[in-house]
């Protein structure tokens, strides 16, 4: 005979009824749950006088060993008589029902299984402490979490238990504190009353923080490590906040520090740390931290992260929007990058261009939000390219317009930028219009790369800013083009060989086979020492990233 017997999820709906299915040609019968556990409690409280409160308890809330000792049953009309009969001839593995019973599910409670005893009778230290946690007001289905994280308690000999138990109320804590905190910190049980516990306790009250309000946040099912938050205390302190700031921070998001996030924290701290944040903006976050779950603002942030990862813009970017802008990217849960994309109707680098540009164009994209498409970047960038010549003057004919804007890559946003970095260097508009228009290539530099030759030029070369304006072609050549050609020219003045009083523009213009012919090959050694200054210069370039 074959049995299946289905178990309620919840073990205390006790009206709930069960189905066995008794595979024998076609029938099948309904049995009462509450049967088959009222036979288990008359067995386990009448034969095996184990106190009727523990025996109920073990009843009712041990399905999986109910199931068990079902499938093992030949099944008869009275489902009570059938197990009671078994029962009679097949003692159980009383500490399998009692496990069960505190909380632990089977691959839980298998391992702690004692292997020399079957009747929890025979385990008199293991009862008398499982009594004194129950008559203390701890719920027996709780009592499974602190058997698995402190088993140490149940074997503590009689009345030292009940000692460690005074002992916290001493400090000063209620009964119905010290409740939730043993459930939640079982630990604290073990050995003294622990210091961190207490250096915790004397932190917050010295803030002003009261203790009843903790015991709202603390949260049973979670476990915490309190050497974990004594030390995120101490270090917020000695990060800048006086004590004021730091009571009202602990107050007015006591779900943060006691609601199984301490660890969130820690990572948070080290993501902004990594990424270049100070702890005193780190702090100062905190101290503006919004109404909001801090999971929920964990989470946001680490898929703002993802998003923009996806959306390929730079590390450098990514850190210093992070650093500036955090409270707003753990705020918002943006919609996914690939939706976005669509929706904007713009590639990867326009979409990075908007965020750098303005930040708090994220809070638009949020999920939930209408985002409407972008306007053409490309229509946009032509017409602020013709803007921008036209008002310096670069090409006063609308009909080489059109050429104009042909020959100037890149977003027409950037173009001023460029312009007036040239200007700061020291150049007046009007030279840096007549530089362009004879070497309208210039703006299709960036910013940077323009003002690293500035400097080379100035500070490595020695000439004046001026002498851009009588060789604006310079801005053509990468720097390394130019170190090359010098550390040349001067290695042939030193061997005698070079020509005197060449200028920068005719070193550097002429193209590589003119200027072998016309200086490197005028000396003997003169290849040889090309190529090694070559493979020099140009290794360096790579690892300075000089361009």
């Amino acid at each position: 005979m074959e049995l299946l017997f289905y178990v309620a999820e919840n073990p205390r709906f006790y009206r709930t009824r069960r189905i066995v299915q008794i595979v024998n040609g076609q029938s099948t019968s309904l049995i009462s749950r509450t049967e088959a556990q009222a036979a288990l409690l008359e067995y386990l409280h009448v034969t095996r006088n184990i106190q009727f409160a523990d025996a109920e308890n073990m009843s009712k809330n041990s399905p999986h060993f109910l199931e068990k000792l079902l499938a093992k049953v030949d099944i008869d009309a009275d489902i009570g008589h059938s197990i009671t009969r078994f029962l009679r001839y097949h003692p159980i593995n009383e500490f399998e029902p009692f496990f069960e019973s505190l909380g632990l599910k089977p691959h839980e409670y298998n391992p702690l299984l004692p292997r020399d005893l079957m009747f929890l009778c025979d385990d008199d230290l293991l009862l008398e402490n499982y009594h004194v946690l129950c008559n203390y007001g701890i719920a027996r289905t709780k009592l499974g979490k602190i058997y698995k994280e402190a088993s140490d308690v149940f074997r503590y000999d009689y009345g030292v238990l009940v000692l460690q138990l005074k002992a916290y109320e001493e400090l000063g804590l209620s009964q119905s504190f010290m409740i939730k905190l043993v459930v939640c910190s079982p630990y604290l049980l073990i050995g003294e009353v622990n210091v961190d516990f207490i250096k915790v306790l004397e932190i917050l009250r010295k803030l002003g923080v009261e203790i009843s309000r903790i015991e709202e946040d603390l949260s049973e099912n979670s476990s915490y490590d309190w050497s974990r938050l004594l030390a995120l205390l101490n270090l917020l302190r000695y990060a800048g906040y006086n004590e004021e700031q730091l009571g009202g921070l602990v107050s007015q998001h006591l779900g943060i520090f006691f609601g199984d996030s301490v660890d969130r924290i820690y990572l948070l701290i080290g993501f902004l740390l990594k990424f270049g944040s100070t702890m005193n903006q780190i702090c100062y976050m905190f101290l503006q931290f919004p109404q909001m779950q801090f999971e929920k603002f964990v989470s946001n942030l680490r898929h703002c992260f993802l998003f923009l990862t996806e959306i390929e813009m730079e590390v450098r970017e990514i850190g210093n929007l992070f650093c500036s802008h955090t409270l707003m990217l753990g705020s918002c849960r943006l919609k996914k990058s690939s939706t976005l994309r669509s929706v904007l109707n713009a590639p990867n680098k326009r979409i990075c261009e908007l965020i750098q540009e303005n930040p708090q164009v994220l809070k638009k994209w949020g999920m939930g939000s209408k985002v409407e498409h972008l306007p053409n970047s490309r229509l946009q960038s032509r017409m602020l390219k013709t803007k921008f010549l036209l008002d310096l003057g670069i090409v006063d004919n609308s009909n080489k317009i059109e050429r104009a804007v042909n020959v100037f890559r890149g977003s027409g946003a950037k173009f001023q930028e460029r312009f007036d970095c040239i200007v700061d260097a020291g150049l007046s508009r009007k030279d840096v219009c007549e530089m362009i228009k004879s070497s309208p290539t210039i703006l299709n530099q960036s910013k940077e790369v323009l003002e690293k030759k500035i400097d080379f030029l100035v500070n490595n070369l020695g000439y004046p800013v001026s002498y851009l304006v009588t060789f604006p072609f310079y801005f053509n050549y990468t720097t390394a083009r130019v170190k090359l050609r010098l550390a040349m020219y001067n290695w042939l003045k030193d061997q005698g060989n070079g020509e005197p009083m060449l200028s920068l523009s005719t070193l550097i213009a002429s193209s590589d086979k003119k200027f072998i012919s016309e200086q490197v090959n005028h000396h003997p050694r003169g290849p040889e020492i090309w190529q090694d200054l070559k493979k020099e210069i140009y290794s360096e370039s790579k690892a300075t990233s000089w361009t």
